[in-house]
């Protein structure tokens, strides 16, 4: 199987600022499995729009899968209840 490489969008930095270290780890390891199979078990695919998501706890991880390129784009990292606030 190929093996994707990862993109960061800049405000993803910013997301896990406000995330405890120890959850952050969790989601790195989630992110580094994303290379792997990026439409693994769990992955949903949201509606209305070419991204998907995991779960990684509470938190939820929202990427782009650019398979012309084999790059997975990290999109926003959030806690649940901020990510869907606004759905």
């Amino acid at each position: 199987m190929v093996k994707y490489s990862l993109a960061f969008k800049k405000s993803v930095a910013k997301d896990l600022r406000n995330i405890p270290n120890k959850d952050v780890k969790r989601i790195l390891k989630s992110i580094e499995l994303l290379c792997e199979n990026p439409r693994a078990d769990g992955c949903i695919k949201l509606s209305g729009q070419e991204r998907y998501r995991v779960r990684q706890g509470v938190y939820r991880i929202v990427y782009e899968i650019q398979d012309t390129k084999l790059i997975v784009l990290i999109v926003k990292i959030a806690h649940r209840s901020v990510l869907y606030k606004n759905s």
